[in-house]
């Protein structure tokens, strides 16, 4: 049994996922890496009995660090003390800040996410490709996604390739950069040295971007760079997206997967996946698919991840052939 002062890091962190459930608990999961998910697991599986006032001192101290984290981002860390100050009191909040700047470090570029995207391109269009890739990185998603539409297409090709390879940078160089951008726009910038870039950044990057733009990339990089431009696909729909089509084109879709592969791409999903799949489905078919998931038994999640690929594949190929639409980007799209 734990007590209080007792637990570690990843022992909080696996009691404040129990505490929240299996269906939150998964959506957390796709927001880390492959072995922070297997450390937590083994947390969860090892944990004994948690006493109540232990779930509840958990939930508060990560409420605590939430908040405090939204405030430095939205103001900095001496509005984030002043504002846990008067809420906290002094000495709690030094405690919270302190544990969170351990940790915690501003981005680059904090004053380019605050631009309109608009003036930002003025300063960054007629630079390196390299150049604007690391700094597209480090903004928004939208903002990344208006400056990357409104390249020419060749620098949009080189941009969003770059961009997708991106690892770490040195320190050198991104101080370098950011003075110069800060010097340009004269306002005040922040350093930090974490990783920026990838392929998580480029997808979400081009799923913002309008068609055509998004095609053009994705044509030249399938010339280009074939391996590169197949992992970026993908990526651009995932599985969970399909709550995002028309009954219409789910409907579609699902005459042209087995059942089988469906039954065990549904064995991980959420329920709002699986609910929205079983609503197109006859009301037979889809108590049958439940009795086929419920006798299953355990299966490895590289299988479930596997059948749930093709199934993402299938709707490509799909939407590909015109047969279902596949709502993208950051404005509504107009389906006449």
């Amino acid at each position: 049994m734990f007590r209080k002062g007792t637990l570690t890091g990843k022992q909080k962190a696996a009691v404040l996922l129990v505490s929240l459930g299996p269906e939150l608990s998964s959506l957390v999961f796709k927001h880390l890496r492959e072995e922070e998910i297997e450390e937590l697991t083994y947390e969860i599986a090892s944990l004994d009995r948690v006493m109540p006032e232990i779930r509840e001192k958990v939930a508060v101290e990560f409420s605590q660090l939430a908040q405090a984290r939204r405030y430095i981002t939205q103001g900095g860390i001496e509005q984030a003390k002043e504002i846990l100050e008067k809420a906290l009191g002094p000495q709690k909040a030094t405690e919270i800040i302190q544990r969170l700047t351990a940790s915690l470090q501003v981005r680059p570029f904090d004053f380019a996410r605050k631009t309109d995207p608009a003036q930002l391109l003025n300063f960054i269009q007629h630079e390196h490709p390299q150049t604007i890739a690391l700094i597209l990185a480090y903004l928004h998603p939208e903002q990344a996604a208006v400056i990357l539409s409104a390249l020419p297409g060749e620098s949009q090709v080189e941009v969003a390739k770059r961009l997708a390879i991106l690892d770490r940078t040195s320190p050198e160089v991104l101080e370098e950069i950011e003075a110069t951008l800060e010097k340009k726009l004269s306002s005040f910038a922040t350093q930090d040295f974490t990783m920026a870039g990838g392929l998580e950044t480029a997808v979400s990057i081009l799923n913002r971007v309008d068609r055509s733009t998004e095609k053009t990339i994705m044509e030249a990089l399938e010339e280009d760079d074939p391996e590169l431009a197949e992992e970026i696909k993908k990526r651009m729909f995932v599985f969970e997206d399909i709550v995002t089509l028309d009954d219409r084109s789910i409907q579609r879709v699902l005459r042209e997967v087995d059942s089988r592969e469906l039954a065990l791409a549904l064995k991980a999903a959420s329920e709002e996946v699986a609910e929205r799949i079983y609503k197109n489905m006859s009301k037979r078919a889809a108590e049958m698919m439940k009795e086929d998931i419920e006798y299953m038994g355990p299966v490895r999640l590289r299988d479930v991840e596997e059948a749930q690929q093709k199934i993402v594949s299938i709707i490509r190929k799909l939407e590909e052939a015109g047969e279902i639409i596949v709502a993208r980007g950051g404005e509504d799209e107009i389906i006449v």
